[in-house]
């Protein structure tokens, strides 16, 4: 999925035109999009296809396209001080952006399978905090990352107010994932290939709305 919108020179364009293809509608989405720049989290020899409205993989190394992360980030109904699980957190170019949302009173975790990519995503948080002036413009909550299979999540854990999970979830695992969820949080996975946001509107109540298809 993605090449829906056509291909930047920079970030900004990128986000001009995934404002102009109506993939990011709200204010505190582009300002987050545009604070963090997608490139920097390529490795150096793919920087070419950064702002191109694709996926990439290389190795364990996944991003999403962009299409795709901004309607993640519109669903998820974003605000300040509110708690958030990446599941399948990877590069944590995702991470940051809702990092940059949530503020300083936020919760922002992220689990992920494979060791080396907690490293790269490591290293990336790293070079975004000393290098970029965003932090002149935003209290950011930053990421915290571990290293597990988001199907083993103890259910002592604390839930929260927003979960995305990445990777495609089977119908099976459906309800374990609408249980990380507080009452009146939203959730957002890829669900028999269709991208799909729920609500939690009570204690055993669901609100489910198919965003867009995926592969």
């Amino acid at each position: 999925m993605g090449g829906a919108v056509s291909a930047g020179e920079d970030n900004d364009e990128l986000i001009d035109n995934l404002k102009e293809a109506q993939y990011i509608r709200s204010e505190l989405v582009e300002q987050a999009f545009r604070a963090v720049d997608r490139a920097d989290y390529y490795l150096e020899e793919f920087k070419e296809n950064a702002y191109k409205d694709l996926a990439w993989k290389h190795g364990n190394i996944h991003l999403s396209a962009p299409c795709i992360y901004s309607e993640v980030m519109e669903a998820l109904d974003l605000q300040p001080g509110l708690s958030f699980l990446n599941l399948g957190s990877g590069t944590g170019y995702l991470s940051s952006m809702v990092g940059l949302i949530l503020g300083p009173f936020g919760i922002n975790h992220g689990v992920e399978l494979h060791a080396d990519v907690i490293e790269y995503a490591k290293q990336k948080l790293d070079f975004f905090i000393r290098t970029s002036d965003s932090f002149d413009k935003f209290e950011f909550c930053e990421p915290s990352f571990v290293s597990g299979n988001c199907l083993e999540i103890s259910p002592e854990c604390s839930q929260y107010d927003r979960v995305y999970c990445g990777a495609g979830v089977q119908k099976e695992h459906e309800d374990y994932m609408k249980n990380l969820l507080k009452v009146g949080g939203v959730l957002v996975m890829p669900l028999e290939e269709k991208l799909t946001k729920i609500t939690r509107t009570g204690p055993s109540a669901w609100q489910t709305k198919k965003i867009l298809a995926v592969s």
